[in-house]
């Protein structure tokens, strides 16, 4: 048994892609702990800090060297692991060289600069998957941008418009998240090397041109003072990680309802053994929905304990900087598998576009009685008409006819004349609905070009 699911030989799979998982392995946090040091070495070398050979002699280390287990024991003891990380290093490089490793840095310098790295890897997955989706729904949105479909009103049918614009929502709002991924992307993406306050002391005036080159040989932005103590941009990554598993929780929590057997207007794509169940082999289950609406469920605790963390004191937290350890990588855990569900869905949806205009019928015409009202309005005023055809709602349910034929039967359409044909026609709504799905698919491809960027 494991702690987390993520971790889990067993359920893992389901939640989390191996790719995401590998990001975050031990051997991925090891090999970016020695790009950091080799990094800093070649920094500090340029500047006659150091010998120009230790960036050599670190990169000859690889984490197949490093005996986990023996660092996992001593991080119980030292609380972080970047402690024992620097003396095993060190105990494998020319004794010359050694007492130069590490110059300047502390621990959690190393600690979260790996982390960036691994998150850099981490935000081009989310990255590529987050396009597919787009691209995916943009495709399902334009081929259904005039499919008639029910709208609904507090899980009631409304009025009509078209399943593209249902779909377009589902685009728009995953967009928006994705609209933000470069700020995201530019904020997180930042070295640390500070020192053990924050300072660079130990490297004399020589501190942010060693932080400068240290970034610079990372690829990575550089702050102008430490961020050991400010962590907004972390707390902001976890929280729009939240925001991307919300959007995709709004596309899953539809599809679940109108693939149910009531409704049955969506089905997710067929593949043999998925979805099954071990009593009732007729069943279909939504497996896409349902490992998306676990990851949103799961999100916002551990956005939560990200915002807790920042309440930091002085220049080094005890204890809250270690909890962000149990967050972050999780939200990137649950943000794979939620999105690799979602493109399963965005590209594969199976649409029953007979079953949705049968299921117009369903109310007898309820689903026009806006239509309906407006149309009367014109003639009775909005309030009469309104309670006119609030009347006759009524007695549709009470006596099973049409709304159409209960409204003509009444004395005030007939003496009024008034041709409800029009208001019964779902043509002009949808029409009306599938005039949004263009202006939606226009902007998710600004934000899948943005994507793309970096």
């Amino acid at each position: 048994m494991t702690f987390s699911a993520l971790d889990s030989a067993l359920v893992g799979p389901l939640f989390a892609t191996e790719d995401m998982r590998a990001c975050f392995s031990d051997e991925a946090r090891l090999r970016a702990m020695l790009a950091a040091e080799a990094a800093l070495a070649r920094a500090e070398a340029g500047l006659g800090i150091v010998p120009v050979g230790l960036s050599d002699a670190i990169e000859a280390v690889s984490p197949g060297d490093l005996d986990l287990a023996a660092l996992g024991r001593q991080t119980m003891l030292s609380a972080v692991p970047t402690i024992p990380f620097v003396k095993a290093v060190q105990a494998r490089l020319p004794p010359e060289m050694e007492r130069d490793f590490h110059r300047g840095a502390t621990t959690q310098d190393i600690l979260d600069t790996a982390l960036v790295l691994q998150l850099r890897d981490a935000l081009r997955l989310v990255a590529a998957e987050l396009d597919r989706v787009l691209a995916g729904l943009c495709a399902l949105a334009g081929a259904h941008r005039e499919t008639p479909c029910v709208g609904r009103s507090y899980g009631q049918h409304g009025a009509p418009l078209s399943f593209g614009y249902k779909v377009a929502v589902w685009l728009a709002g995953i967009a928006e998240a994705a609209e933000r991924l470069p700020e995201i992307r530019q904020r997180l993406l930042v070295a640390s090397l500070a020192g053990p306050v924050g300072t660079l002391a130990g490297l004399g005036m020589q501190g942010p041109a060693v932080l400068e080159a240290f970034a610079r040989e990372l690829g990575l932005g550089a702050t102008s003072i430490a961020w050991h103590a400010r962590r907004g941009h972390i707390a902001e990554a976890g929280g729009w990680l939240a925001q991307l598993l919300g959007a995709l929780g709004k596309m899953a929590t539809d599809i679940a309802h109108l693939a149910s057997t009531e409704v049955g207007e969506v089905a997710e794509p067929y593949m043999p053994g998925r979805g099954g169940s071990s009593a009732m082999p007729h069943k279909r289950n939504p497996v896409s929905c349902t490992v998306i609406l676990a990851a949103h469920a799961a999100a916002p605790g551990h956005a939560a304990t990200l915002l807790h963390a920042m309440a930091v004191a002085h220049e080094r937290p005890a204890g809250l900087w270690h909890a962000e350890w149990h967050a972050l990588p999780a939200l990137f855990g649950l943000a794979s598998g939620a999105l690799r569900e979602a493109r399963v869905l965005a590209e594969g949806l199976e649409v029953d576009v007979a079953r949705m205009r049968a299921n117009f019928d369903l109310t007898r015409g309820l689903l026009f009685a806006d239509a309906a009202a407006a149309r009367l309005g014109k003639a009775l005023g909005r309030s009469a008409a309104h309670a006119l055809v609030e009347h006759a709602a009524g007695e549709v349910r009470r006596r099973g006819e049409p709304l159409r034929a209960v409204l003509e039967e009444l004395p005030q359409v007939r003496e009024a004349g008034i041709d409800l044909s029009a208001a019964f026609d779902p043509g002009p709504a949808v029409a009306a609905a599938a005039a949004w799905v263009a202006p939606a698919i226009r902007n998710a491809e600004a934000a899948r070009g943005a994507l793309r960027v970096g």
